[in-house]
């Protein structure tokens, strides 16, 4: 936590203006990702294995859905691959006097570029669909059988192991969400393949490509609202502002709160500042500690905020800073 005495008129110590006191352990120092590194390099190499088995598969059979789940797949370890580097260099690079956060927002950019990715491949997947259903192929529909059970199945296994991490980091979430999308694929071609063992409608094929394509688009598309809301530091979605505020404001010593705000630096990172008002019981240094003892004990009871900032200011302090900017 970090207090701001704000007001040159208080004789609390000579030309002290900050005070910085540190209420935690910033756990979240290196990003939430950090620790399912070991975790997302493992559903990596799974991803590989799944996609060489159904690229050569699909090659030999002629499967375009097979291909299609491949193409996804190779997409989703690109991103996978991407978050775990983010992670590393995010981890790897301290802050310094130009970055004075390291290098967080990494992993957030490598969020945003795999959304964009998954986009593109939707598209591609979908044109060859079509071409597809206006020009039918000849189709060996068991080694596709064969191949899309062994993609669920690993697939299966890769969301048991980013199952915890999902709700913990964007990347991780990222990564995770990849994943699903590559068990629905399995599911799709597993089900194109016994329609087309069943029936010989090889159209299956071209119809269970679609399908997977519809996966990747909306699932891309909330990676990208998230990204989006970390970059245009919006209010964190499990924090209620006004709530917060309420908080504060119950505090013993404090009687307003402006210039409140909440945004994150990158997954499990919150960021807090804000500007308390205090009544005239706090005319020293040793009040200031006390109203800020009281604020830090219900932030880290109450919200899950590591990184906060409170500028304490006396009744009027508002006018003054109004008068200073007309002037």
């Amino acid at each position: 936590m970090g207090v701001l005495l704000a007001d040159a008129g208080w004789t609390l110590w000579p030309r002290l203006r900050t005070v910085v006191r540190m209420g935690h352990d910033h756990g979240h120092a290196h990003g939430s990702g950090v620790r399912h590194r070991g975790r997302l390099a493992l559903v990596l190499a799974l991803s590989v294995t799944v996609l060489v088995v159904e690229a050569v598969v699909g090659w030999l059979t002629g499967s375009l859905a097979l291909l299609a789940d491949a193409g996804h797949v190779l997409g989703d370890s690109i991103g996978v691959a991407m978050a775990l580097a983010a992670i590393t260099v995010a981890q790897l690079g301290r802050p310094g006097s130009r970055r004075s956060f390291g290098y967080h927002r990494t992993e957030v950019l490598a969020a945003g570029l795999n959304g964009l990715l998954l986009l593109v491949l939707a598209a591609w997947i979908g044109w060859r669909a079509v071409e597809r259903l206006g020009d039918p192929q000849d189709l060996e529909a068991g080694p596709v059988l064969a191949a899309g059970a062994v993609g669920l199945a690993v697939n299966v296994v890769g969301l048991l192991l980013l199952r915890r991490g999902a709700t913990e980091s964007l990347n991780v979430r990222g990564a995770y969400l990849e994943v699903l999308g590559d068990a629905l694929g399995s599911v799709a071609v597993i089900v194109s393949a016994v329609v087309v063992l069943a029936t010989g409608w090889t159209r299956a094929d071209a119809v269970a490509s679609l399908l997977i394509a519809a996966f990747i688009v909306p699932r891309a598309a909330s990676l990208l609202r998230d990204v989006a809301d970390v970059l245009l530091e919006g209010t964190p979605a499990g924090v209620d502002l006004e709530e917060l505020r309420a908080h504060i404001l119950a505090a013993p010593g404090v009687v307003d709160v402006h210039d409140l705000h909440v945004w994150t630096i990158t997954s499990g990172m919150p960021v807090m500042s804000a500007h308390v008002v205090v009544d005239g019981s706090v005319t020293a240094m040793g009040e200031a500690h006390q109203v800020l003892d009281r604020l830090s004990e219900c932030l880290s009871e109450h919200f899950d905020v590591e990184h906060s900032t409170f500028q304490i200011e006396p009744l009027g302090h508002a006018d003054s800073e109004k008068d200073h900017v007309h002037h």
